[in-house]
């Protein structure tokens, strides 16, 4: 690095954090003397737009993203999560990586494209169980938890459990939630069809949304109703001015205070801007920081934000949307005014009011307002949202791929292929609704509980004799045990009487633990022994 290199770093590697990156590479490209960062926890940049179409196998997996080495071939990539950011020092700190040791990246201007993240916070249960919708992994994910209750559907006998199974959930009635709900509609009925899975009438997908109608703040309401008619056509049931209020492993409890039984909740709200946000000493507003015209920070001379966490005046009035396009755009008027502050122009301000939106519907069905006057809906909809998607692409490799997956999908059959990446994890957090079991007398014990809020009630049933509470357990206290070590089905029945949290470690690694750790397996004979259970027999939960 020269002594007088002008370093630029930006944070964020979604749409207003890698357009700012070309748009100064472009720029910077015969300036030797300045030096453009990037930093991103993922080492690729996610096209969100198509990500629905990932869940349906419409377009590969790896076909919405790119590499932002290829996409920033003059900017220095740093694949790391930001630990701080210190605004007096000018220095960004980076998490370690294979080296324990601290990373540290100075910088001239700091520009700050971190975009939302899903926030659960105050939604008890929805961390535990709900699935978020923001990433790639995300879509795979689904894509291959949908798959798998396909799979366990199929050869299910229990109706209760198989209604769980075939039930799917989705909150949020914005673009994001709808286009999610209109691709997992198709896929699960286009998937139970060629597989023989059951009777389609079986299968329900619900979308929730707390509005009046769907995408009520994105499009015209004539559009919104559009949008309403067709996802009813094709089976979807919609829950208007209804709320997800929380969530349990096998149930989405809704703000009317209906339970529906379901094992796959997908939600798409509530968003929040990213958590290293709070802790910056910027001024702020409704969790986004505020910028001036020119998207410099309030009060600042050399830190800029842009995209979902700021707050970009519009000279009409108003505020610019989180949309992709403005992104874009704000990118690229953002590092056009870093380069007019380094060399003493005139900056420029941003006054995008947008070219129309565009939202997929599913099997060929799309809602589009362009130029604010042009509506547009079905088929004619789809191709304009297809054309124009596709043309903004980055990279031309990318578009070859997408195109070839849309012409392919027309002819071949569709993949249900599961990837196992990741293996379950030995150590989860459930959260139990009043009433509703954690487990049932028989049933296989396969884990181990220890409460962290909340109390049950242990209760046994004889044949032919009603149930007999055994015991009423509180925080602090654990359960399963007995069966466990006794290697026995569970002997009682376990039901949430309050809202409950427990942390539950699966039987192997139990086990594990037990076996290798002689005085803890001792002080948990200890408590079965008060309890009043034999050991060897398993005789308890």
């Amino acid at each position: 690095m020269q002594p007088n290199t002008r370093r630029i770093v930006i944070l964020g590697g979604g749409f207003g954090g890698v357009y700012t990156a070309r748009a100064l590479e472009r720029a910077l490209k015969n300036d030797p003397a300045a030096e453009v960062s990037l930093i991103s926890k993922e080492n690729y940049f996610t096209f969100h737009t198509m990500l629905p179409e990932v869940i349906s196998g419409e377009i590969g997996l790896l076909d919405t993203v790119s590499p932002l080495h290829g996409l920033l071939p003059r900017t220095r990539v740093y694949v790391r999560e930001i630990e701080s950011v210190d605004l007096e020092r000018k220095v960004v700190r980076l998490q370690p990586g294979f080296a324990r040791r601290i990373h540290e990246i100075p910088y001239d201007h700091l520009v700050i494209a971190l975009g939302n993240v899903t926030d659960f916070r105050g939604l008890p249960g929805l961390h535990e169980h709900a699935m978020s919708f923001k990433s790639l992994a995300d879509a795979i994910s689904l894509r291959n938890h949908l798959i798998h209750v396909l799979e366990e559907a199929s050869v299910e006998i229990d109706p209760l459990v198989r209604r769980e199974l075939l039930t799917f959930v989705v909150a949020g009635g914005g673009f994001s939630g709808v286009e999610v709900c209109a691709e997992l509609n198709d896929f699960v009925r286009k998937v139970a069809r060629e597989r023989r899975v059951g009777r389609l009438d079986e299968l329900r997908v619900v979308l929730l949304h707390s509005g009046e109608r769907i995408l009520e703040r994105e499009v015209p309401a004539s559009l919104g109703k559009y949008a309403e008619k067709i996802l009813r056509r094709r089976g979807i049931d919609l829950r208007l001015n209804t709320r997800l209020v929380t969530a349990s492993p096998a149930a989405a409890i809704l703000s009317t205070g209906e339970r529906i039984p379901c094992r796959t909740l997908v939600s798409t709200v509530p968003s929040a801007p990213h958590p290293l946000i709070a802790a910056l000493d910027l001024p702020q507003n409704k969790g986004k920081i505020t910028v001036d015209g020119q998207m410099r920070v309030t009060g600042c001379n050399d830190v800029w934000a842009l995209g979902d966490c700021a707050l970009i005046p519009l000279p009409s009035g108003g505020f610019a949307p989180p949309t992709a396009q403005h992104a874009v755009r704000e990118a690229t008027l953002l590092a056009h005014n870093i380069l007019a502050t380094l060399h003493g122009r005139e900056m420029k301000t941003f006054a995008f009011a947008g070219l129309g939106k565009l939202g997929a519907l599913g099997r060929r069905s799309a809602v589009a307002e362009l130029m604010t006057h042009v509506r547009l809906s079905g088929i004619l909809a789809w191709f304009a949202w297809r054309t124009i998607y596709w043309f903004k692409l980055p990279g031309f490799g990318r578009k070859v791929k997408v195109g070839l997956s849309w012409a392919l999908d027309l002819l071949l059959p569709t993949e249900t292929v599961q990837l196992r990446l990741n293996s379950p994890s030995a150590l989860s957090q459930l959260h139990y609704e009043p009433g509703e079991a954690v487990f049932l007398q028989n049933d296989v014990g396969d884990a181990f509980y220890m409460i962290l809020d909340g109390e049950v009630e242990i209760s046994r049933e004889d044949e032919g004799q009603p149930p007999q509470r055994l015991a009423v357990m509180r925080a602090g206290e654990f359960f399963g045990e007995m069966a466990l070590l006794g290697r026995q089905p569970r002997s009682a029945t376990v039901r949430a009487l309050t809202p409950l949290t427990v942390l539950a470690l699966r039987g192997r690694e139990f086990h594990a633990l037990v076996d290798h750790i002689p005085n803890l397996r001792g002080s948990i004979e200890q408590v079965m022994e008060r309890r009043g259970a034999p050991v060897e027999t398993g005789d308890a939960t």
